[in-house]
């Protein structure tokens, strides 16, 4: 009974002067597990939990080499770069599905002009974690106006308190890793599929090996270089890798002729099937798939990039950075792009959007892309006042940008024997705010229980429906920019390539209540309900895709150009169908021409998913989806599409990082 009270006493001194401690190490273990469950889920599972609490009490640890009085200090410091870290990661999680990268600060310049688009998803949960330290500071005010501090003046033993604690940490730790996978090492030392190691080690561990890998590449790249190149030169030099790159029936079919990229912002396929009140939400998009080529199963591989990393790809053909961005971390590269190749065949090559050219750091890397022209806000005429009809959301609404850049395009074909360009649409960007222009009725009409003639708009004030309403105005000034090609002299000579950039980012749970609502409950629909149409999370990824649409007015094109092509493809693969229809020999890209490869493909996203004709599958979880019912496969082929998937990763990243088409230094 003496040992047992003994003992008793002793953890109730321990837990007594140490109220401080123990109060900043729950507050940090609640925090990180608070982000866990709102963002990747599993709140409570332990592999990432024991991380947390090893690293808390590793960082703790320190605090007892300071004086007592002065350890709140420490804490508290602590636990705001915590609060700090969790607020920033959550909302961006929100934003984005994934997390922060210290190598993105340099994109915070972009903010301000889609600012709307981040607030309108904040959520109160993205808040919650600065309760942490003012809880603490509550606390600590408490312990100050009692005899705490004093008391740990006297009885507190520094250095034991710093060893005891600092080894409990390291036993927490210890076991983390050893019982961690090569798996779990490799994508923790990769550091590109951040939900997974948020998941398999916690946001703490995450964020620290995110600063490491941000910051040692600046110091160490020069090392890094000459392995970087070696694996760059391997793959594009291996017969196995340039197997597709052969001819095919469309191989210099474009030779000569001028190409425009149409840039459509947000644009995505599910759209063409949606009607409201029998009207068609994009009857121009989906005559244009029936006039032109369609190419219906074509995936973005954006990062946090967004429309930059889509002019990134398609011009490209490689993968966009998966720490920080292309155009704004690195605009001064050397790049390969169509542009590029086109410029030196003596083509006039341009970019034309209707906001500022300071947005993505275009007005400095497009040069660099290959863009000899830059036609931007500056010379568009349109009332650049909030309020105006003239503008929608960021800058010159569509259509007036559509009819003004045809103007300049007809000067640019009198001027220039051929050329190359993008214009880049800007009415359909987040948050779809409402506009005097935007006309579609969404609303629900219905006879009620009384018989009564009613009607509910169940989506007006969602993401989704706004995005409708929205994309059904951008269609519209799509209609009238096609109408203004056909009544040109010009564009014989001309084949237009329209591309949606990517998702519109509309989450699961709108999508989800945009296919299941039923307007007579008030609710979504059960899974025994009939029309109740199955949408899990993997069919939200597989809905991202958006169109691809090769079209053009010349006669004989025409011909060619028609038909749905219904292969799995990537974005990535655009520019290397291109350069064979254009006759230019490029192997530097790592989509394929989609005509040889067909079947063969697989899509590459730069989370460490993939995308085959047969599968999708989540990189973190290590789980798939079957897209056919008589797929039939084995482990080596999920392993060989993951080890070309990290391949493609690290290839894609070290061009970028490494600037690896510029001339090699003992080269010059």
């Amino acid at each position: 009974m003496k040992i047992y009270n003994k003992i008793r006493l002793k953890i109730v001194k321990y837990l007594y002067t140490n109220r401080l401690f123990f109060t900043y190490l729950i507050l940090a273990i609640a925090g990180a597990t608070i982000l866990r469950g709102a963002t990747v889920g599993h709140p409570l599972a332990y592999k990432p939990l024991l991380v947390d609490i090893g690293l808390a009490l590793l960082i703790g640890s320190f605090g007892y080499l300071i004086k007592p009085h002065n350890q709140f200090k420490y804490f508290f410091t602590w636990l705001i770069i915590f609060t700090v870290i969790e607020v920033v990661n959550s909302i961006y999680f929100t934003f984005y599905e994934g997390f922060a990268s210290l190598s993105q600060f340099s994109t915070l310049s972009q903010t301000e002009t889609v600012m709307d688009s981040i607030f309108v998803k904040l959520r109160i949960i993205d808040f919650i974690y600065i309760l942490q330290p003012i809880i603490f500071y509550y606390i600590h005010n408490n312990l100050k106006m009692s005899t705490y501090y004093n008391l740990l003046d006297k009885v507190e033993k520094k250095k034991t308190m710093f060893f005891t604690t600092f080894l409990i940490s390291a036993c927490f730790l210890i076991y983390s890793f050893v019982t961690a996978t090569a798996s779990d090492y490799s994508r923790l030392a990769k550091n590109w599929n951040r939900s997974y190691i948020v998941e398999r080690f916690g946001i703490i561990m995450y964020q620290f090996q995110d600063l490491y890998q941000t910051v040692v590449p600046k110091i160490s790249s020069l090392f890094g270089e000459e392995e970087a190149r070696a694996l760059f030169e391997e793959y594009f030099n291996d017969p196995e890798n340039l197997k597709y790159n052969g001819e095919n029936r469309y191989s210099g079919i474009l030779k000569g002729y001028n190409i425009v990229y149409i840039h459509m912002e947000s644009m995505q396929n599910f759209l063409m099937d949606l009607k409201f009140n029998g009207q068609d939400v994009v009857p121009n998009l989906k005559a244009l798939a029936k006039e032109g080529m369609f190419f219906s199963n074509f995936y973005p591989q954006i990062s946090i990039g967004t429309s930059s990393d889509a002019e990134y790809i398609m011009l490209t053909g490689l993968l966009p950075s998966t720490g920080g961005t292309v155009f704004v971390n690195h605009p001064h590269n050397t790049f390969n792009t169509i542009a590029t190749n086109l410029k030196e065949a003596g083509y006039y090559t341009f970019s034309m959007h209707g906001n500022s050219s300071e947005m993505w750091n275009r007005v400095n890397i497009h040069p660099n892309l290959g863009y000899q022209g830059m036609y931007y806000k500056d010379t568009f005429t349109f009332n650049d006042i909030d309020g105006n009809p003239d503008k929608v959301g960021l800058g010159i609404n569509d259509e007036l940008f559509f009819s003004q850049a045809v103007s300049k395009l007809e000067t640019i074909e009198n001027t220039y024997e051929n050329y190359f360009g993008t214009l880049i649409t800007l009415s359909n960007h987040s948050p779809f705010p409402p506009h005097q222009n935007f006309t579609l009725d969404i609303n629900d009409y219905y006879t009620n229980e009384y018989g009564e003639q009613t009607s509910t708009c169940y989506l007006c004030k969602r993401d989704i429906g706004k995005y409708i309403v929205s994309s059904n105005y951008a269609d519209k000034a799509l209609g009238e920019f096609i109408d203004l090609i056909k009544n040109s002299d010009a564009f014989n000579n001309t084949v237009f390539v329209f591309y949606g950039d990517h998702d519109a980012k509309i989450s699961y749970k709108d999508m989800n209540y945009l296919y299941n609502y039923d307007h007579v409950t008030g609710e979504l629909k059960d899974e025994s309900d009939p029309t109740y149409k199955e949408y899990d999370s993997y069919d939200h990824n597989l809905n991202k895709k958006t169109p691809l649409i090769i079209w053009t007015k010349n006669a004989e094109l025409k011909k060619v150009f028609k038909g749905e092509i219904k292969t799995i493809m990537g974005m990535y693969d655009a520019a290397p169908t291109l350069y064979n229809m254009l006759g230019i020999d490029n192997k530097y890209h790592l989509g394929h021409d989609i005509f040889n490869i067909k079947d063969n493909n697989i899509v590459v996203f730069p989370n460490g998913n993939y995308l085959t004709n047969l599968i999708y599958r989540n990189n973190s979880t290590g789980d798939y989806k079957i897209l056919k019912k008589d797929a039939v496969f084995d482990d080596t082929y999920l392993e060989e599409n993951l080890a070309y998937t990290e391949k493609a990763l690290e290839i894609g990243n070290d061009i970028i990082n490494y600037n690896l088409f510029a001339p090699r230094k003992d080269e010059d």
